[in-house]
């Protein structure tokens, strides 16, 4: 791959000279690419929007329901090159990195089980995100805070998150970019986009990443490929079509499949190096993530627009595994650290989903006033097959939980097993139908209102564990929102939105928990400040959830089970976005949640309940070519109850990132990215298990632009 990406960087390179002198002739010729808005797919690239939380042509201000953006402009600035660190600058937004490579995404204090690509997806399940994500194939990434289902026809409490692709330019433009940093972490990214044609009617873009390096955990390597292309052009007068395809392989060796033990038995906690590792050296996690999109854009007169889009989707991991637990629930003995026990395990996965969809939207009059309306209908599949290696031999006897050493220990402790035959103990099956639509009523000159009502059909069947199940549900969740415009800057909303979301936790006979639902309400005001430069939203609101599955303990098979549990969530957010001036923008986010269900206000204990971010940047006045940015998060303690027993808890804490970047050619710079600055050491969740978070850390990249 380290080829490949040079070789790509090379053709980028050549690419860009041939493409100017083609447009220095294009120019002798006639108007350029720039100036054809005319043509219909240049003037739907420049103007290129997502549609957010309605799937109407929507602004943020506009929309009832809060929405935080992180641009790719900001996740560069902040090297920030995986999906786990790029979500850590949004606002409310929490990742739980419980496992070396496994982390949940949560926001509001329950989990994101809804991701997109571009606005359409399958619901994320278990919001359980397999191995880092790489951010570089995305121009942005939209987080939609609250209840969804109009969007995607199931959703819960948390939000949804539409990771927006990068699509081609009106102009020829691309990057190079190397970096270095901590633990022998080398990247190389390239980023390229033409015009194929004189008029600017057909483009593509290609964009390559390699990252390899160490860890601050003891044995853990990590290696990540990414390669994304797209073209689109028009058709006809009228039509337009996009062609997409992406490919990452991400590799791990000495992860983590669980994490830490933090308590002892006489209920005092124990505190470990930053870098402990409970991982054995032959252990791996290996993931390959495959994507194409065809999309088909039909203008229907002046007005309306036909949108046809087909999504694929394939998932393949493998990986050997090793789990250290407290099995007998005892706790570490104090001045030995004995107590806890070994298992390892190996497996295989291969994940496939098609998503269809086609919408039509537009504007219409009625009433001597202009309003706005969306109908779409969609069809999702997807299989889900898991294999394990049966009969894994530990010496001359079956592999089960092993008695360790005193923890910490190497990584040679336990000699790799004699794995099996690969034997399939789980198949999940599901089926999505889906007809949706929303209007958007100018009422009055300041009062809209967005109406939305969605049907969906889920379909699940398949064994688990030799369980076999076959389960339908339908649901119609209607949405609604009000908004009104006080004055031309300041905006008051009301909102609503059913809660509908399938959940694939088992209960103790090993069947899947009924779908979880509820209500969603928010009410805020969105004010925009500094001749629109700046938008602040202030937000309360209130989500039940009924059913919520949250976990129960151990069956007499061993395995972990949940129940669905009744949970209210309560709270304000509060976010401030834009350019104060023209040196400094700003992102400050606040969050206060109290959550409440079977266990009072102590629910969740994991969930911080409150929370903040902040991230300023900007340029020097006086010295244009060097720019700046701090960025930092807090949230308040967290706590959770261990299998034997005892609490753990985690006090609050605050890390702070910066970068100082100079541009010493117009078309090139120069970064330092700080990440830990103030060396802070904190146990990065406790939801599941938990391990301490990376220490203070260094990157230095040099970026070209041509």
């Amino acid at each position: 791959m380290p080829r490949l990406l040079t070789a790509a960087v090379c053709l980028a390179l050549a690419g860009g000279s041939g493409a100017a002198l083609a447009q220095s002739a294009s120019d002798d010729a006639g108007p350029s690419a720039r100036d054809l808005d005319a043509v219909l797919v240049v003037g739907q690239r420049a103007n290129r929007v997502s549609n957010g939380a309605t799937n109407l042509d929507l602004t943020i201000k506009d929309t009832p329901q809060s929405i935080s953006v992180v641009s790719s402009e900001q996740m560069a600035q902040f090297g920030t090159d995986s999906v786990n660190e790029a979500l850590r600058l949004a606002t409310g937004i929490l990742v739980e990195e419980w496992e070396t490579n496994r982390t949940n995404f949560t926001a509001r204090g329950f989990e994101i089980a809804n991701t997109q690509i571009d606005g359409v997806g399958l619901p994320n399940s278990w919001g359980i995100v397999t191995g880092a994500q790489d951010t570089f194939g995305y121009d942005k990434l939209e987080v939609i805070r609250g209840a969804n289902g109009l969007l995607t026809g199931v959703g819960n409490a948390a939000g949804t998150i539409n990771y927006v692709r990068k699509r081609p330019t009106n102009d020829t433009r691309g990057t190079v970019g190397l970096s270095y940093g901590s633990w022998g972490t080398v990247r190389g990214e390239v980023d390229y986009s033409t015009p194929f044609t004189d008029d600017g009617t057909w483009a593509g873009r290609v964009v390559a990443a390699h990252e390899q390096g160490g860890s601050y955990l003891r044995g853990k390597d990590d290696r990540r490929d990414f390669v994304y292309g797209v073209v689109d052009g028009q058709i006809g007068e009228n039509g337009t079509l996009t062609l997409g395809y992406s490919w990452q392989d991400a590799d791990t060796d000495g992860n983590m499949w669980g994490a830490l033990g933090f308590m002892y038995s006489d209920g005092t906690q124990a505190e470990w190096d930053t870098g402990a590792s409970t991982t054995q050296d032959w252990t791996y996690w290996d993931t390959t993530t495959r994507t194409g999109f065809i999309e088909y854009t039909h203008q229907l007169g002046e007005d309306w627009q036909l949108k046809l889009a087909y999504n694929r989707r394939d998932i393949r991991s493998d990986d050997k595994l090793f789990y250290a637990t407290d099995f007998e629930g005892t706790g570490l003995e104090p001045g030995t650290n004995l107590g806890l026990y070994g298992y390892p395990w190996g497996g295989a996965d291969a994940f496939t989903a098609d998503l269809g969809s086609a919408t039509v939207n537009g504007r219409f009059a009625m009433g001597g006033r202009e309003h706005e309306a969306m109908f779409g209908v969609s069809w999702s599949q997807s299989e889900n097959v898991s294999n394990q290696f049966a009969g894994a031999l530990c010496g001359e006897t079956v592999c089960g939980y092993i008695p360790m050493p005193g923890f910490p220990w190497g990584g040679d402790v336990i000699p790799e097993p004699v794995w099996g035959e690969l034997s399939t103990y789980s198949t999940l099956d599901e089926r999505l139908k889906r007809a949706y639509g929303a209007t958007r009523l100018s009422l009055t000159d300041r009062f809209k209102a967005v109406l939305g009502v969605n049907w969906a059909e889920y379909h699940r069947d398949g064994q688990n564990y030799g369980v076999v199940f076959d389960q339908t549900e339908r649901e119609t969740s209607p949405y609604a929102g009000l908004t009104f415009d006080f004055t031309p800057d300041v905006l008051g909303y009301l909102s609503y939105s059913d809660i509908y979301q399938p959940q694939s936790q088992s209960d103790a006979e090993g069947r899947y928990l009924d779908p979880t639902k509820g209500s969603n309400y928010e009410l805020g005001v969105k004010a925009e400040w500094l001749d629109k430069r700046l938008l602040t939203t202030l937000a309360v609101f209130r989500a039940e959830q009924d059913g919520l599955a949250t976990g129960a303990g151990y069956n007499d098979m061993g395995q972990f089970y949940y129940e669905g549990v009744d949970v209210e969530s309560r709270g304000v957010e509060l976010e401030a976005t834009g350019r104060v001036s023209d040196s400094l923008d700003v992102v400050f986010g606040y969050t206060a949640l109290k959550l409440t269900g079977q266990d009072g206000d102590d629910t969740y204990r994991w969930v911080p309940r409150r929370t903040a971010n902040l991230v300023l940047s900007g340029r020097l006045p006086s010295f244009d070519a060097l720019s700046w940015g701090v960025g930092a998060r807090w949230q308040s303690d967290i706590s959770n109850v261990e299998s034997n027993g005892f609490t753990v808890r985690q006090d609050s804490y605050a890390v702070f990132n910066g970068f100082v970047a100079w541009n010493f050619l117009p078309e090139a710079a120069l970064r330092l990215n700080v990440n830990n600055a103030g060396d802070e050491k904190y146990i990065n969740t406790l939801r599941y298990s938990g391990y301490y978070g990376a220490p203070r850390n260094y990157t230095l990249s040099l970026n070209w632009r041509f």
